[in-house]
């Protein structure tokens, strides 16, 4: 079997209807962890896997330096996380899952790219980033946020020149369990109040460990679009096991002011010092009679077994509906890939043909599928094995590129004080992505 990587610490950003490759890391210079762990970086495809140095980084964490076949290949196996997909709608087709691409939200539309006269002078007042949020592009890293909270109660506000106007307040909460949330808002609005603009940091700690780093903002303009966003940070430890975890998480979205369109998109990452990670992400958007969703996800458990999914599908007010989807299960080299590909008319009418992979670890793999226009399938043949083992942006990326996480101080703890344990989860689904 082969070894093929994409390079443990590039990645490439596209504004297209795909997945996303996180932000590279960064090194963990200045942290709480104080472990010195030695992390490779793999460069080159094919079998061409070869090192191109590493870097040393201050953490605590279990990290491998182990690599397997990684890398799929085949028109049935393509890498969400590796291939770009542009989804667009042809009523002339009746087979396969392409989804509607979204005008009003490319980087080039007005929408997404125009940007409107801040409500803040220079040198007076916050200056806002009052610009929606942009599609497809993840979990920003803290550090693209430039969250800087105000070490003192302030409570300000202004008008300016022009009749807009402005305001930045701070302050601080305390609790029980020496919980304490810093916080900063600040806001502003044209004269007319037309276009407006919110945000708010915060950052919350407690005995036990917890600590988070948040922001939300939201806004409108003048052309009636209006925007929703908010981003989260947080470290916590694990009760029993004493393993600390990393999670992030951001959900955005967006409706225009001049048609029927919107969009929404719900990110997640945990991460935990073992090697257990698990993303995903759930996506919505609309452009006047055209719907589309997508739901993905993949999960290592790090120790070799990693499952990946995608599920996309759109329909039209005329009824016409298509979709894909896919799944792969692979350890130490063995596993399996199926999937459907689906499509079904106004008048109700459905075609769809499925198809399925096993992966035996010995160079053997078994192909076979079907459809529904008679069509079907059943081979094996002389074929290579390439999955992702381990996640491109792992536990060590991710506790490099959370330095203002782990520098929150918390609360002075009083002698003879101790926190109480974490409260377990609730029966709810807060937790679980919007269905």
């Amino acid at each position: 079997m082969a070894a093929t990587s994409s390079g443990a610490f590039t990645t490439l950003f596209t504004l297209k209807f795909h997945r996303l490759h996180e932000a590279s890391a960064l090194p963990a210079e200045q942290c709480c962890f104080e472990l010195v762990v030695h992390r490779r970086c793999l460069r080159g495809g094919g079998g061409g896997g070869r090192e191109s140095g590493g870097r040393l980084s201050r953490i605590s964490c279990c990290c491998s330096d182990s690599v397997i076949p990684i890398r799929r290949s085949g028109s049935s196996a393509k890498s969400h996380a590796e291939k770009c997909e542009e989804w667009r709608f042809d009523p002339k087709k009746t087979s396969h899952g392409a989804l509607p691409s979204i005008p009003f939200a490319s980087s080039q539309s007005r929408f997404q790219s125009k940007h409107y006269p801040r409500c803040a002078p220079r040198n007076s007042g916050p200056q806002s980033r009052d610009t929606p949020p942009k599609r497809d592009t993840g979990i920003a890293n803290e550090k693209d946020w430039g969250i800087n909270l105000l070490n003192e109660n302030v409570n300000e506000s202004s008008t300016n020149e022009d009749g807009s106007t402005w305001y930045r307040e701070s302050g601080e909460e305390l609790g029980e369990n020496g919980y304490r949330c810093r916080w900063t808002r600040m806001g502003g609005q044209s004269h007319d109040g037309s276009s407006e603009w919110k945000e708010t940091w915060w950052e919350k700690s407690d005995w036990t460990g917890y600590k988070e780093l948040g922001v939300e903002k939201s806004g409108k303009n003048a052309e009636g679009d209006s925007w929703w966003e908010t981003w989260q940070e947080v470290l916590h430890q694990d009760e029993w096991s004493n393993i600390a975890g990393i999670e992030r998480s951001a959900q955005k979205q967006a409706k225009s002011g001049a048609e029927n369109a919107g969009w929404y998109e719900k990110w997640w990452e945990k991460y935990d010092a073992k090697g257990w990670t698990e993303k995903g992400a759930h996506k919505y958007g609309r452009l006047n009679e055209q719907s589309w969703w997508e739901k993905w996800g993949e999960n290592y458990d790090g120790r070799g077994s990693v499952v990946k999914w995608t599920d996309k599908w759109a329909e039209t007010e005329l009824g016409t509906k298509w979709g894909d989807k896919w799944e792969e299960r692979f350890f130490a080299g063995i596993g399996s890939r199926q999937g459907e590909t689906w499509h079904v008319s106004p008048s109700g009418e459905r075609w769809s043909r499925t198809w399925g992979e096993e992966h035996f670890g010995n160079g053997k793999v078994h192909k076979y599928g079907k459809s529904t226009t008679g069509e079907s399938w059943d081979i094996v043949v002389d074929e290579g094995t390439y999955y992702e083992a381990e996640p491109h942006y792992g536990w060590a990326d991710v506790v490099g590129d959370s330095t203002q996480l782990l520098s929150i101080q918390p609360r002075e703890r009083p002698p003879g004080v101790y926190p109480n344990p974490p409260s377990p989860p609730t029966d709810g689904t807060s937790d679980l992505p919007p269905t």
